[in-house]
């Protein structure tokens, strides 16, 4: 009992907590909110307010017809951001009539801001001029007092030019400051632009330097090869050593191809003239015969049946990316691979798969024995005639592609070839399968072995 009554206690001050915070965050957004509107109407209403002020100290407080004009033309500057010349004009009756200043000049100064034509400005300073130079009512004027009505004049001319020059100077300066801000994200693009441009470069260089290195070193390997089949009279090591030959000679290829992808402005403008490498679901039974494991194929699907490059290229590279895996950590295990249609690409639940770059297979693990040279290839057919080139093509009305390589335990008498990895295969098969619209699962098995099962969208619908 006092266990639970403690935990019930240790329950009550957490949720009290937990509303505290709440109502602390709440409190926050409120002040966040008022603080925005106080920040938009101090500029609205006080102008208004100086308006109000000046009709007061020029005609008191006394309700007559001066003092109702003064106040609406006061009362009008709330709308003088969206209707500024009607505004304007509305307030000429409070500076003619009640003798105000701050009405119309900050009507005008807004007109400026806002809709800046020399002819509507003109003609409104003219307005204004006029309303301050004659008198209310316009039987006071007297014509033969010069001296009065020049500095009158001059008065009420500095009067329109003042808001009118200080509106255009507010409004060109937030002219400068979008052109400003337009000039910063033209200079960022072309930063970016120059360091695309640097990328390329580096790119192009590290494919020489790769081509440089990596060729070198396989032509090496050929040649030793070639030299071994030919001084050798054993037909195994002969037939071992024309494997490494044909070997080198399509890695040499395919790093020729993969240079030419670097070196070019763009992989799918290079793909688009035939520098990168088109293998497809054709040429797996030839990669499963050299791949000296013991590995039986099943393929329901005949290479280029009803889908595109992309996809075949996509699953030959992940028979053989989880084939190089099974030879560096699982050697001597059986193998199975499978190549089907399915109906539809499904997501696979995340909670499910293994962490790719944690999975432990093709990455971490240690098991490593010598590869056993038997490799039984057989045409397993998915429906009527699927897997036959030359049969009738059902596979169009799949909608996708699964490829699974799965593998057992690995024999505990293979030797353990000393192979270099960087853990980084699945991981890219995984965005590989992502980038086409696939999923990619990786996992352990009961048996102590791994599987691992790629779908893609192939195929019409």
């Amino acid at each position: 009992m006092v266990r639970a009554r403690g935990g019930r206690s240790r329950l009550r001050a957490r949720a009290g907590r937990v509303v505290a915070r709440g109502e602390a965050k709440g409190q926050a957004l409120a002040c966040g909110a008022l603080g925005r509107r106080l920040r938009a109407a101090v500029p609205l209403g006080v102008p208004v307010l100086l308006a109000i002020a000046d009709a007061m100290l020029v005609n008191g407080l006394e309700l007559d017809l001066e003092v109702g004009v003064s106040m609406l033309a006061a009362a009008a500057l709330l709308l003088r951001r969206r209707f500024p010349l009607l505004v304007f004009l509305f307030t000429i009756p409070g500076l003619y009539i009640g003798y105000i200043w701050f009405a119309p000049m900050i009507g005008l100064y807004t007109l400026a801001v806002r809709r800046p034509g020399r002819a509507r400005l003109g003609i409104c300073a003219l307005l204004l001029i006029a309303a301050h130079f004659f008198p209310y009512p316009i039987t006071d004027f007297e014509l033969n007092v010069y001296r009065e009505n020049t500095l009158v004049l001059i008065d009420a001319s500095v009067t329109a030019a003042a808001p009118i020059a200080l509106g255009l100077l507010v409004r060109t300066r937030q002219e400068l400051a979008s052109r400003v801000e337009d000039l910063t994200r033209s200079l960022r693009r072309e930063d970016r632009l120059l360091a695309d441009r640097v990328k390329t470069t580096e790119r192009a260089r590290l494919a020489r330097e790769m081509h440089d290195v990596v060729a070198h070193q396989v032509s090496l390997i050929s040649l030793q090869a070639g030299a071994v089949q030919v001084s050798t009279e054993d037909p195994a090591a002969r037939a071992g050593a024309r494997t490494i030959r044909e070997l080198s000679v399509r890695t040499l290829e395919e790093l020729r191809h993969m240079v030419g992808v670097l070196r070019a402005d763009g992989g799918e403008s290079a793909e688009a003239h035939g520098l990168a490498p088109q293998p497809d679901l054709a040429e797996l039974p030839r990669l499963i015969e050299m791949s000296a494991l013991d590995v039986t194929y099943e393929g329901g699907v005949a290479a280029g049946a009803s889908g595109t490059k992309t996809v075949e290229r996509a699953a030959f590279r992940t028979v053989q990316e989880a084939l190089t895996n099974i030879r560096k950590h699982a050697p001597g295990a059986r193998v199975r691979v499978r190549v089907d249609p399915v109906d539809a690409v499904a997501p696979v639940d995340s909670a499910s798969s293994v962490d790719l770059a944690d999975s432990g297979h093709p990455a971490d693990a240690g098991d490593r024995r010598d590869p056993v040279d038997a490799v039984r290839v057989e045409g397993a057919v998915r429906g009527q005639g699927a897997g036959r080139p030359n049969g009738p093509k059902e596979s169009h009305a799949a909608h996708g592609l699964r490829v699974e390589i799965r593998n057992g335990p690995p024999d505990a008498a293979a030797a353990v070839p000393a192979l270099p990895g960087g853990g980084h295969g699945l991981v890219g098969l995984r965005e590989r399968a992502q980038s086409l619209g696939g999923t990619l699962e990786a996992r352990h098995t009961s048996d102590g072995g791994f599987v691992v099962r790629a779908e893609f969208p192939y195929g019409a619908g």
